[in-house]
């Protein structure tokens, strides 16, 4: 046997037209058990060789259901499945085919439209609670339609930090090929081989009948060194009852319950108590970041080591002062953060390969590019970039002259010192720049500061906006600055920079500033 699907019931109306559905769609060697927890099914299930059907007089529970559906089963893959779901034609072999040992693997789900209330009238009101038509009051009929809805597909999702499940649309850019990584899945269909089911304990009892199998799944997946996967090649849609009343779920599931399978949960992945996790909780984070509410922010600091002493050692400690880990990149060995040595000349492309160095490097999921010679207030790090697909700058910027104080600022600043990004974004970005000026040469026209322009010798498309910090970030003005410095509006080229021009000897949130 290939395939047994594992269907635990309980009061579940529309279990029949699932088996059907499952029984008309497979086309490889594939059997059905259904586990009847407690209750008959109404109405009843076709008569068919290739399905089981266990009968409970006293309710065990879905997981203890799923259980002993799979002590019988006899493939060697086994899918849960909940009853009221359909499935793609030939879903079975589309699934076993692209099994590896290490797969727990999920279809690309659709919501199932399921039926619709219908009154003599012929208003329709989509699947939810019976009763009366809210358009004219009349009695409603169920009018079974059954069919997959092609919008939203979902194929990525993840847990938040209290671990409840959460669809992951902006993951889905990331997802490349047809047989795809996802952090976390729905409960309500999954597969992976007998042996594995057993060996992961896929459905543990001690969190009660029902709650977190999404979570525990892919925890379990993946702690063990597994990869949970979806197969976008097939599909299967689910009926989604959330409106209470009699569209709920048919097992009587108290909020106690549900909260004991929530701290169940905790205790084991939050308490890193799983005694068969071959990897912490904080490996999935690192290994999909960034992930929305679990994104730890982190600095990548770069420096040319030419720098006046002074300064270097006043930017450094001011840096500790935000309490971030912190990546270094110098072209000499330096104990500042997780050093990275990159030797080389200094020059943009060294600079680049610096960068690259300490992303890689970092394994926080927001960024924050420093050089070694600017200042940065601590309120520059309590911002948090709303889209994973944009560059951010801060723009609340002074420059200071090292040797006098005096110091300027302007409206619109975007320099690569202000930069606040997510860290996979910068990694492709800087891992093409660096490619292109190793192929091309650097130019100006080129530029520094990713998602500012629309040339032609851009590196990418990427777009940028801007924010500004509660004080300021003094960027220090030297005999050994990496660009020129401009003192005046006129020698600017382009007068659009020079506007909110301000000049002044002291710094708000700073005073005067001299080394």
């Amino acid at each position: 046997m290939m395939l047994s699907v594992l269907i635990p019931a309980r009061n579940e109306i529309f279990l029949a037209r699932t088996v059907e559905d499952i029984l008309s769609n497979i086309e490889g060697d594939t059997e059905v058990i259904v586990v009847l927890d407690g209750a008959w099914a109404d109405p009843g299930l076709p008569q068919d060789p290739r399905l089981t059907v266990v009968y409970l007089p006293e309710a065990v529970g879905q997981r203890a259901a799923t259980n002993l559906a799979c002590r019988i089963a006899t493939g060697k893959y086994v899918m849960k499945c909940d009853a009221h779901c359909s499935f793609d034609k030939g879903f079975d072999v589309k699934m076993c085919t692209k099994m590896k040992p290490e797969f727990t693997m999920v279809p690309k789900m659709y919501n199932l439209h399921v039926f619709d209330w219908v009154c003599p009238e012929g208003h329709r009101r989509y699947q939810g609670p019976s009763g009366p038509c809210t358009k004219c009051g009349k009695d409603t009929v169920r009018d079974v339609l059954w069919r997959a809805k092609p919008s939203p597909e979902t194929t990525a999702m993840r847990f938040d930090r209290d671990l409840r499940f959460q669809y992951w649309s902006a993951y889905k850019k990331r997802q490349q090929g047809h047989i795809v990584e996802t952090m976390s899945i729905l409960g309500a269909c999954f597969m992976l081989t007998r042996e594995k089911y057993w060996e992961l304990d896929i459905c543990d009892e001690k969190h009660g009948s029902w709650g977190q199998q999404g979570t525990e799944v892919a925890c379990k997946t993946w702690l063990s060194g597994g990869r949970l996967v979806c197969n976008k090649n097939t599909w299967f849609a689910h009926m989604f009852r959330t409106q209470g009343k009699d569209f709920s779920h048919p097992y009587p599931i108290s909020g106690s319950q549900v909260e004991h399978a929530r701290e169940y949960s905790k205790h084991l992945w939050l308490g890193n108590k799983w005694h068969k996790a071959k990897r912490p909780l904080k490996w999935v984070f690192e290994h999909f970041a960034p992930v929305p509410e679990w994104n730890d922010k982190g600095i990548v600091y770069y420096t040319d080591n030419q720098l006046n002493v002074k300064i270097a050692k006043a930017v450094q400690a001011q840096l500790l002062k935000a309490k971030l880990p912190i990546v270094s990149a110098s072209l000499k060995p330096m104990k500042f953060g997780k050093n990275v040595h990159v030797p080389g000349e200094r020059s943009a492309l060294q600079m680049f390969k610096q960068i690259l160095a300490a992303l890689k490097a970092s394994t926080a999921g927001v960024v924050f590019f420093c050089e070694a010679d600017v200042l940065y207030h601590p309120s520059h790090f309590d911002f948090v970039p709303p889209r994973e697909d944009t560059w951010y700058y801060n723009t609340n910027v002074w420059k200071v002259d090292a040797n006098t104080g005096h110091a300027f600022r302007v409206d619109s600043c975007r320099q690569v010192s202000g930069i606040c990004v997510y860290r996979h974004l910068a990694l492709e970005h800087y891992s093409k720049r660096i490619k292109m000026v190793e192929e091309q040469g650097f130019s100006m026209k080129m530029g520094y500061e990713p998602g500012t322009h629309g040339r032609p010798e851009r590196v990418d498309d990427a777009v940028s906006e801007t924010w500004e910090s509660e004080w300021p970030n003094v960027d220090i003005r030297h005999d050994n600055n990496f660009s020129p410095t401009r003192w005046s509006k006129e020698q600017f080229r382009n007068q659009r920079y020079t506007e909110g021009w301000i000049e002044a000897d002291e710094v708000p949130g700073w005073g005067t500033i001299k080394f």
